[in-house]
């Protein structure tokens, strides 16, 4: 396992990482004892860095990562979780203000059983809230020692700027990553996001490299959905539809004769072609067996040839 840099910070998180969104708790299509199978698979192929968030299944998947976590060195791996996604009926559990960030913190420490968090993100942008105000309590969170950096997920390029701009004149922590969707079917990030962030030292922790699957080759045609997979959950299938298509499906085909000539898998293919771009710390995967955990940690490292990189461009671009 190939280990980067989160942005401009000093935390090395390996290119892989494992998240657990519609997977892990109560509700999730995983059930506790695989979630633990996969997560350990993942610590002994030297992947460092999980990602979960107070939001999924309400909880219950910061409980099972925290879990299977607890058995190690707390120094030895790096955790995400974030805040914004609501937690319950009153008009303030949810979003970015101070009482919420500052109580939903508390509450992600006892379910991951943890002192610390080393990576908190805003989960999504908050109108709502003054920005100031959320940097704030993510700051005082650092101050605390209760979290050890701080990143946003789902925020634009001028989102960022603003914030970047707002912690440099208030002498507050900067933001050192950003969670954005990437995916070959997915480049949003390069036009903007990926730009701003280089320059502001940003880090990118990437979810859905696989496009839910699709980049994975799980599916045949768009109605060729197999029982235990994403898309058969009540979130996933609204997720998949923007990848599940036929013309997509053609293109994977192509691009996986690319991935044959190569010796990889096509999921394997689709992260080394992630990680060819330098400002992205860590691809983010979602596994429900062990194999796919072992398959995907395969493409930390793989160089792929200019030639390979230029097929692939102009697959997607027709």
């Amino acid at each position: 396992m190939n280990y980067r840099q989160l942005g401009a910070s000093g935390l090395r998180v390996s290119e892989i990482s494992l998240g657990s969104w519609l997977t892990y708790g109560e509700g999730g299509y995983v059930d506790s004892a695989r979630a633990q199978e996969t997560i350990d698979k993942a610590y002994e192929l030297g992947i460092n860095f999980f990602d979960t968030a107070n939001i999924y299944m309400r909880g219950e998947a910061e409980k099972v990562v925290g879990q299977a976590l607890g058995k190690y060195a707390r120094e030895s791996y790096v955790i995400a979780t974030k805040v914004w996604g609501r937690m319950g009926e009153g008009p303030n559990d949810r979003g970015l203000s101070r009482k919420h960030i500052m109580e939903q913190c508390e509450a992600s420490l006892k379910r991951l059983n943890l002192d610390y968090i080393d990576l908190y993100y805003c989960h999504h942008f908050d109108p709502d809230t003054p920005m100031e105000e959320t940097l704030r309590a993510m700051d005082d969170l650092v101050t605390q020692g209760k979290v050890f950096y701080i990143g946003v997920s789902n925020w634009t390029a001028a989102q960022i700027a603003e914030a970047v701009h707002l912690a440099d004149r208030k002498l507050l922590n900067r933001i050192v990553a950003s969670q954005p969707v990437y995916n070959m079917f997915n480049r949003a990030i390069e036009q903007e996001l990926i730009p701003a962030c280089t320059r502001f030292g940003i880090g990118q922790v990437v979810y859905s490299p696989l496009a839910q699957g699709v980049l994975a080759g799980k599916y045949k045609n768009a109605t060729d959905v197999p029982p235990d997979s994403r898309a058969t959950h009540s979130s996933g299938k609204q997720t998949i539809q923007r990848y599940l298509h036929d013309d997509n499906l053609l293109k994977v085909a192509r691009i996986r004769e690319i991935a044959d000539e190569l010796g990889l898998t096509l999921s394997q293919l689709a992260i080394a072609w992630i990680l060819r771009q330098s400002n992205v710390s860590s691809a983010l995967i979602g596994a429900s067996r062990v194999q796919q955990v072992e398959e995907n940690a395969v493409a930390s490292g793989v160089s792929l040839p200019n030639d390979a990189l230029e097929q692939i461009e102009s697959i997607l671009n027709n």
